[in-house]
């Protein structure tokens, strides 16, 4: 038994000689799994930054020199860079290796920034530019924060964000859980919310009051202004589509001794290749058409609206397109026609222009035309155009008398119930 334990001679090694030493253990590789993830988030943080970086000096040449040399390239670059994010931001709930503390920060930058924009474009839309710069920089500036965090120390090494940065797990169930039930019940409310109070605001703003959107529907405020000699002017701001209801008891409300100055472009040169028409719109959302159902029984009816043959013909043009395809869908010839479509310089302000404009001076005209013959006017007309009539009366000597809200559409019902409309009387104010 000792011969077994002892090494024979064989085996002793020279005296003075030392055992060779083993090789040292080699650093596991990353699984090509984990490698392939850290590339991918690396290309996920170089395109934020890039877009960011060509954002910021596209949006410097456009406020500097209105040069848009690189718009087009900077839109390719955001959408792609927005889509990754959004990719990321799915994988962030599905597997744990996204590291949270470094890109949690670049998905919420985009949700932040759409979600801030929306109260500058209601209230400052000519400062849009300016915004759009100031968050491109900070994408920039957020950019090369996470670049920094996630190299650790002095850079850039590729890939961008290392192997070790990576989460431990590929698949967590509580993650999964916690990540759903977060955005299911905390974000996506809270989200809808701020969309819908913003959209209020934009109605109340560009409508001046005239129409508001409330959790259970949209309202209209008809205005009753009168001047010192007795007229009368009433304004009823109205909807091209709504609840058959609505219509109804706006034409119960016209005194008969009272001029009704209707609204609706006509086209006697048949300049409109597809005539414009609301019924796809009201059949889809289970609502009546305002030339059908709005019909008053009681006051004398006048046409107080503009031809076609007023408009400019870059309006008319536009207007074909937009019907043609209102009418018949985004069928693929509608669709490569919109495409083939190359607007005009100033297409915004001719339509605004003839569409809005022209069409109030035309109103307001008449209702200077028929005031020697009655004391009773009522203007029917769309919301969009109270504003602007407002103003023009209130010019002529007319102040705000009483308000009376009705109901043009209610959530969840295709009849309007009673409104309950109730008079307001506005001691003086004006608007």
């Amino acid at each position: 038994m000792s011969n077994l334990l002892t090494p024979s001679s064989d085996d002793r090694l020279p005296s003075g000689d030392v055992p060779p030493a083993l090789p040292p253990l080699s650093k596991p590789r990353p699984g090509t799994t984990r490698h392939l993830f850290a590339i991918f988030l690396s290309l996920c943080l170089a395109l934020f930054l890039v877009s960011g970086v060509v954002s910021a000096v596209d949006d410097s040449l456009v406020l500097l020199l209105r040069f848009h040399l690189l718009t087009a390239i900077s839109g390719i670059l955001f959408c792609l860079s927005f889509l990754l994010a959004m990719l990321v931001y799915v994988l962030m709930g599905i597997t744990p290796l996204v590291p949270k503390r470094l890109f949690l920060p670049v998905t919420l930058f985009y949700a932040a920034a759409l979600l801030l924009t929306l109260p500058i474009l209601i209230y400052w839309y000519h400062g849009v530019l300016v915004v759009d710069w100031v968050m491109s920089c900070c994408q920039v500036f957020l950019g090369l924060a996470i670049l920094h965090a996630a190299q650790g120390g002095p850079g850039p090494r590729w890939p961008l964000v290392p192997v070790d940065r990576l989460g431990a797990l590929g698949f967590s169930g509580s993650n999964l859980s916690v990540f759903a039930l977060v955005n299911v019940f905390v974000l996506l409310p809270a989200v809808i919310v701020y969309v819908f109070l913003c959209t209020a605001l934009a109605v109340n703003h560009f409508t001046e009051g005239f129409m508001a959107l409330r959790p259970n529907g949209f309202l209209v405020q008809v205005r009753k202004y009168v001047r010192d000699d007795g007229k009368t002017i009433e304004l009823f701001p109205m909807a091209h589509v709504a609840d058959a209801r609505f219509y109804q008891r706006v034409s119960r409300t016209f005194p008969t001794n009272s001029i009704i100055l209707m609204e609706g472009v006509t086209d006697d040169k048949n300049l409109l290749t597809n005539k414009i028409s609301y019924r796809r719109m009201a059949k889809s959302l289970g609502l009546a058409e305002q030339h059908e159902a709005f019909t008053p029984s009681q006051g004398e009816r006048v046409d107080a609206d503009v031809d076609v043959d007023q408009f400019t013909p870059d309006t008319i043009d536009f207007l074909n397109l937009v019907m043609l395809v209102h009418a018949s869908g985004f069928t693929p010839g509608n669709l490569q026609k919109l495409m083939q479509y190359s607007p005009p310089p100033h297409l915004e302000e001719e339509v605004i222009n003839d569409l809005l404009r022209k069409r109030n001076e035309h109103v307001v005209e008449e209702i200077q035309s028929e005031l020697p013959q009655t004391d009773y006017i009522m203007v029917p007309w769309g919301v969009a155009h109270m504003p602007g009539i407002a103003k023009q009366i209130q010019k002529a000597g007319f102040r705000l008398d009483q308000t009376q809200e009705y109901m043009v559409i209610q959530f969840g019902r295709k009849g309007n119930p009673d409104n309950g409309a109730t008079p307001k009387e506005n001691s003086g104010a004006t608007r």
